[in-house]
């Protein structure tokens, strides 16, 4: 058997990784091999709806565990169903297909609004989405996404996806034409620095796609699931897309992915669409244990009440320290700092002695904060003191 240490040289390098190695968590806490504790305010960057291996969850995986695994997704399975019909009973969406990750439901997206176009709208394939946005890391998605030098790094993109900007309605109108089959935008910028689109923004898309007869699409990966403090960050600005992308928090932290659509825009036909995994009765079980306890009653109100507690302490240490404020939505929120400082604070605060914090710079200048849905006004202070302890270090 291998140590810890020596079997981390076999991954393959994707990105800088501190070294230390996770073992187990509970709720808002995530603990190393070496036993320290950290207070999680990343929980697996917004995955961990439900903090760290939440009962519900366990009991969901063991139970299916025990009755079906795979049976293929070539046949119906029982949880797939029950969370298909959860989802459409509580949002304004009638079909779903379930896939594994955030970035493969964007591009059953992207693939059912081309095929939508095909059918409806002479051939129309180009979906204008915006600078700054992150819709995965699929060729596709990132010719989607918005994300400085993604444009180069695999070059070159599928075609078909100008960019506008973010809450200015006239740089999408201008963008519209013949070729224009939908409008493709993250209800909140998530990867972007946490811009929230304004609920204005959001009525004048609808309204501006229903016009020319163009399909609305919400990438809510990182802003859906109870994370903006309603079940959808659509819901917001009071308006119903054509389809909607979720993933992360839909599966607690585990593997799971949806695409959901209006009845009639559900055009696949067989074999356009599919995934050797897709409805997973292992994972669509866990999903329907999320999706049941984030629509049990008062538990939004709660995301709602503790983001905003959250959000009165930020703005108290912004004023304190001289940062530029803060924005999000429920509990996605960022610290504006004003000055490049962002990864410096994640580094000390991991480091934190006898306990640290996991923090996140989604952008040098600002930190992005993402904890568990059912993380208490203790934890957050918590993270508020050991915040302050670290700044005073810098």
């Amino acid at each position: 058997m291998q140590s810890t240490e020596n079997a981390t040289q076999s991954l393959m390098y994707i990105t800088n990784r501190p070294d230390i190695v996770f073992t187990r968590g509970a709720g808002s806490w995530i603990f190393d091999s070496e036993g320290k504790r950290y207070l999680d305010f990343i929980q697996g960057w917004a995955v961990n709806c439900l903090g760290h291996c939440h009962p519900a969850m366990i009991e969901a995986l063991e139970t299916q565990a025990r009755q079906l695994i795979n049976p293929s997704p070539a046949f119906y399975n029982e949880p797939m169903a029950n969370l298909a019909s959860l989802l459409t009973e509580h949002s304004v969406f009638d079909k779903v297909f379930f896939a594994n990750s955030g970035a493969e439901a964007n591009e059953g997206a992207i693939k059912l609004a081309r095929k939508w176009g095909k059918k409806f709208k002479n051939g129309a394939y180009e979906i204008i989405t915006f600078d700054h946005s992150f819709h995965g890391r699929t060729i596709a998605t990132m010719s989607a996404s918005g994300k400085a030098g993604w444009d180069t790094m695999y070059a070159p993109q599928v075609p078909g996806f100008p960019k506008a900007e973010l809450n200015d309605i006239a740089s999408v109108e201008k963008l519209i034409g013949d070729k224009t089959v939908a409008v493709m935008l993250e209800p909140i910028q998530g990867e972007g620095g946490v811009i929230p689109a304004t609920r204005e923004f959001m009525r004048e898309l609808r309204e501006l796609t229903k016009r020319h007869g163009l399909l609305l699409i919400v990438d809510e990966v990182q802003s859906g699931c109870g994370r903006a403090g309603t079940l959808f960050a659509y819901e917001l600005s009071g308006i119903e897309p054509d389809i909607m992308t979720l993933g992360k928090g839909i599966g607690g932290g585990v593997p799971l992915a949806a695409l959901l659509s209006k009845a009639e825009v559900a055009v696949f036909e067989a074999g356009e669409q599919g995934g050797t995994y897709n409805g997973n009765p292992l994972m669509t079980a866990v999903g329907y244990a999320v999706i049941k306890t984030l629509t049990a009653p008062g538990f939004l109100e709660g995301v709602r009440a503790r983001g905003e507690y959250l959000r009165a302490q930020l703005l108290e240490l912004s004023a304190e320290r001289g940062f530029e404020g803060e924005r999000g939505e429920g509990l996605l929120r960022a610290l504006m700092l004003g000055k490049d400082i962002g990864p410096q604070i994640v580094e000390k605060a991991r480091e934190l002695q006898p306990t640290g914090v996991l923090l996140n710079a989604a952008r040098p200048n600002l930190l992005r904060f993402m904890p568990a849905l059912n993380v208490t006004d203790d934890e957050i202070d918590q993270m508020m003191a050991m915040l302050r302890t670290v700044l005073d270090s810098l």
